[in-house]
């Protein structure tokens, strides 16, 4: 069983998707980690994240395990693999990468912004998960104020839109819900209620791989 969980920033998905792989006991990869670790090798070795060759090498030499959380987390990276995402040939270069992941025995769960348009449009089910803008900029203004940015909500709130409107018109893979996806509107619900929808959508559209993978162990995650 694949579960893909696609949405813009903020829109709760992260969360949602370590829930669903916690349930199932399936691993989990959060496919935005490979764009931030990509843009933070260009950062590290002092390269503009719009150089296309230094950033395909990147992305090329990338594993999934191994990745420093601390260093790949708040705005700056946030903001940096929105750019690095954007080049069609980074995103080519990452395809194998995820597509091998979700190819784990008994499935797995990946959440990003074209789990279930390119990377696994056999997947089933799929999730796109999605909340008002300004209840983003809320939520991810919180986040970073409890890791010690001082995140105005107006900057964040502005950030927001700029990565939506980079995510929805990039040439390629541009953000957008797959036409066999289940739109799930987290906007007043909290982790728990999205959760509890996610769950009832699995259930709904693959009961018996889903009561299936239930049985098995603990989850492990790629993400943060």
């Amino acid at each position: 069983m694949i579960i893909a969980i696609d949405g813009p920033a903020a829109s709760g998905k992260g969360t949602l998707a370590r829930n669903l792989a916690r349930h199932f006991g399936l691993p989990h990869l959060d496919t935005g980690l490979l764009y931030r670790a990509t843009a933070r090798a260009l950062m590290d070795d002092c390269h503009d994240f719009a150089d296309q060759d230094a950033a395909v090498a990147a992305a090329r030499g990338l594993a999934l395990t191994g990745f420093d959380e601390n260093l790949l987390r708040g705005h700056e990276m946030a903001e940096a693999a929105s750019i690095v995402a954007a080049i069609p040939e980074v995103r080519a270069a990452l395809i194998e990468l995820q597509r091998g992941f979700a190819r784990s025995p008994g499935g797995a769960v990946l959440d990003g912004r074209d789990i279930g348009t390119v990377i696994c449009p056999e997947a089933c089910p799929k999730i796109f998960v999605t909340a008002s803008v300004e209840a983003r900029a809320t939520r991810r203004a919180l986040e970073l104020r409890s890791q010690g940015d001082k995140a105005d909500y107006a900057a964040v709130l502005a950030d927001i839109v700029r990565r939506d409107e980079r995510d929805i018109n990039r040439a390629a893979a541009p953000l957008m819900a797959a036409t066999d996806a289940i739109v799930l509107d987290t906007t007043t619900l909290d982790a728990e209620a999205a959760f509890q929808a996610a769950l009832a959508i699995v259930m709904g559209r693959a009961p018996r791989r889903a009561s299936a993978a239930g049985q098995q162990g603990s989850a492990s995650s790629v993400g943060f």
